[in-house]
């Protein structure tokens, strides 16, 4: 059975209280950066994109230098990660578009952001969030995973549901500090097999709601 709205907000409010402090975790020091190292992390860890992106961006620090680059050579400096033949394709094709499309700058709007190559719905709330401070909540495998698993949604829930879902019963400026607690309590405690979450009776204490 999923959760009243009231008990829904309860438990993620509960979990940003676990990780008041969290942060993002992936490596950036501008907007292009941000935007090439979430692409990256599809389907990897935000600790393995970490470790391939300081040689590459110290090679291809702008979209101009990266349109510039074979995509073979762009591949070498990221083939420790998966899929890493596709996300070179992407990089290139994305930097081309920032160079031709908005004068090597990367937008602010979801629209103009997913008209980017490999940029999808979640990459380009993460974008608009961490990067522009933009209210936004981005859903990726953790948070899907921890709203099914405390009835915050239904199992059947897409991940646009999802998102859609959260941000109707949370406040705009907790859509960030949500999303950052909750990557942090996927990993250290929601996990996909054998989660912890029973060692935290708060999470499940709705008493005080009425």
């Amino acid at each position: 059975m999923v959760l009243s709205k009231k008990k829904a907000r309860y438990v993620i409010e509960e979990i940003i209280a676990l990780f008041p402090d969290a942060e993002p975790s992936l490596d950036f020091r501008n907007h292009f950066e941000l935007v090439i190292a979430v692409l990256l992390s599809a389907q990897t860890t935000d600790v393995a994109v970490n470790k391939v992106t300081p040689a590459l961006f110290e090679a291809f620090p702008t979209p101009e230098a990266m349109a510039a680059a074979p995509e073979e050579v762009l591949a070498t400096y990221i083939s420790r990660l998966g899929l890493y033949k596709n996300k070179a394709k992407y990089m290139k094709k994305c930097a081309q578009q920032l160079v031709d499309d908005f004068g090597g700058q990367v937008p602010s709007t979801r629209k103009e952001l997913e008209s980017l190559a490999g940029v999808g719905r979640k990459t380009a709330n993460v974008v608009m969030s961490v990067g522009f401070g933009i209210p936004a909540f981005a859903v990726d495998t953790h948070v899907e995973r921890i709203c099914k698993h405390h009835d915050i949604v239904p199992q059947s829930a897409t991940p646009r549901q999802v998102e859609d879902y959260v941000c109707s019963i949370l406040p705009k400026k907790l859509w960030l500090s949500a999303h950052q607690a909750m990557i942090y309590f996927g990993r250290a405690i929601c996990h996909p097999k054998n989660p912890e979450c029973h060692e935290y009776p708060q999470l499940y204490d709705f008493s005080s709601i009425k």
